[in-house]
């Protein structure tokens, strides 16, 4: 679900404020992994930006929810008399004419 590509170029900027801890944790990590401060934060933020976005979209099942889950969906729709009146009444702008 990759919204940004690493391979755009960077043409913004960031400010961020850290503690004197934070910014040699960050430090050591990027060193670690073998890239730079601004790659290791950028990469970070853009990962865990994605996993936000997409545990807003999916969701996961076991088996025994699945079935269950499928089945609400499978079972017949249940007629609503007042839903049904309501949505086959003119919008209320054009009532009002």
């Amino acid at each position: 679900m990759a919204i940004s590509s690493p391979n755009q170029p960077r043409d913004r900027r960031f400010q961020l404020r850290a503690t004197a801890s934070e910014e040699t944790l960050l430090k050591v990590a990027a060193e670690r992994q073998g890239v730079n401060l601004t790659e290791f934060i950028l990469r970070s933020a853009r990962e865990n930006a994605e996993q936000v976005l997409a545990d807003q979209t999916r969701f996961v099942l076991d088996e025994k929810q699945w079935k269950a889950f499928m089945a609400v969906l499978d079972r017949p729709a249940i007629d609503k008399p007042r839903l049904r009146r309501r949505v086959q009444e003119p919008h209320i702008a054009k009532r009002r004419s």
